[in-house]
């Protein structure tokens, strides 16, 4: 079966960091989409990163680009999101989803594409 599990997530004061992981087992991500959104309370969803199967490089939004870093490890089938410098607008929950077929990395994000395989997510909460 196909299945994602984010992890990682926890209190942190602002300007601290974590990393979050995300494990895929049933499938291999080096042949999906990947993506890691988050949520928090009162809000839409916010695609965050993401990298597809036919962009050659990684997606960042506007809000995290330069603190936050995609990575993987094609090995492990996981994907990793280091957050550095996290600020109060960064809490939420976060997930990581997958998803095959030709799209953009940034069609991916913007949400509009709700298919594919999601995961229950980590909670990230960021102290002022």
């Amino acid at each position: 079966d196909v299945q994602l599990q984010a992890s990682g997530g926890g209190e942190v004061q602002a300007g601290g960091s974590l990393r979050l992981s995300c494990e895929a087992s049933g499938f291999l991500m080096k042949d999906y989409a990947i993506g890691w959104f988050r949520q928090a309370p009162g809000k839409e969803r916010e695609g965050v990163s993401c990298i597809s199967t036919i962009d050659p490089s990684v997606y960042y939004s506007d809000s995290v680009k330069g603190r936050f870093t995609f990575s993987s490890d094609s090995a492990k089938n996981t994907t990793f999101l280091q957050m550095n410098n996290l600020m109060p607008e960064d809490t939420g929950v976060y997930f990581c989803s997958a998803i095959s077929g030709f799209l953009r990395s940034t069609y991916y994000c913007s949400g509009r594409e709700t298919r594919g395989a999601w995961g229950r997510g980590t909670l990230v909460t960021v102290s002022s």
